[in-house]
């Protein structure tokens, strides 16, 4: 039996992620918060709560601020946004802050609580169609600014640029392309149809590039992929 809170100050919202929660997970228990207040008091009063979705615009809490609280607060709850925003900036900051999923309020129903179990079942949820988006890029501010890319860092080098590019560079084609399906949002089996490579070969891939990249997840992986320049013709184009 699962228990989840939702934190959202639309009762109607909140009123229809209870009843959908419900009937696909019947042996669950749904609480309800309208503030991040209430959700904080709500959560420290549980002795066991799997999973907290959070709106990131709560009349007490305005964008990540509130994610950012919970995660100070209540450090092994786990978090997951329900949110209208889908600025793909916003998602990998959210993922980079320790949300184990982003849930975008307009995802159809089906796709939602397949997330949700998704995420109940210990994996990270990453919306696919938001992460195929460019990152904003800014531009230069002088003649010697460049864009970050495959072969390079940013311009002003630094030991944790240094650290990056070491790791790009040790990095084999197919594991490039594999890193550009992560950043993706892609499942390994879905990797491996694009790649036509065994799942298991993806496994491997995934593996090697954490340890040559020097990060402890998949989400750190495609956090660092946002440094890249994913239209490089050896990255596979989106499906």
């Amino acid at each position: 039996m699962y228990t989840l809170l939702v934190a959202d100050d639309h009762p109607m919202f909140r009123e229809a992620m209870v009843g959908a929660i419900a009937a696909a997970l019947p042996d669950s228990r749904v609480l309800e918060a309208a503030s991040l207040a209430q959700a904080i008091a709500q959560a420290e009063a549980q002795e066991e709560l799997d999973l907290l979705l959070l709106d990131l615009a709560l009349p007490d809490s305005e964008g990540l601020a509130g994610l950012r609280r919970l995660r100070e607060t209540l450090p092994w709850l786990p978090v997951a946004i329900l949110s209208a925003e889908q600025s793909r900036d916003i998602v990998l900051e959210a993922l980079g802050l320790g949300a184990v999923g982003y849930l975008p309020k307009s995802t159809p129903r089906d796709d939602l609580l397949a997330a949700l179990r998704q995420i109940l079942a210990g994996q990270v949820y990453l919306p696919a169609d938001i992460l195929r988006r460019p990152t904003a890029r800014h531009a230069p501010t002088d003649a010697a600014s460049t864009t970050p890319s495959l072969r390079t860092t940013a311009s002003a080098p630094t030991a944790h640029g240094d650290a990056l590019s070491d790791g790009i560079s040790q990095l084999t084609a197919k594991q490039l392309q594999v890193l550009a399906c992560l950043s993706r949002g892609e499942s390994n089996k879905a990797i491996a149809r694009d790649l036509a490579i065994a799942e298991t070969t993806v496994k491997s891939h995934v593996s090697a590039i954490l340890r040559k990249l020097g990060v402890n997840s998949r989400v750190q992986a495609i956090l660092t992929a946002q440094t890249l320049d994913l239209d490089d013709p050896r990255f596979p184009p989106p499906r």
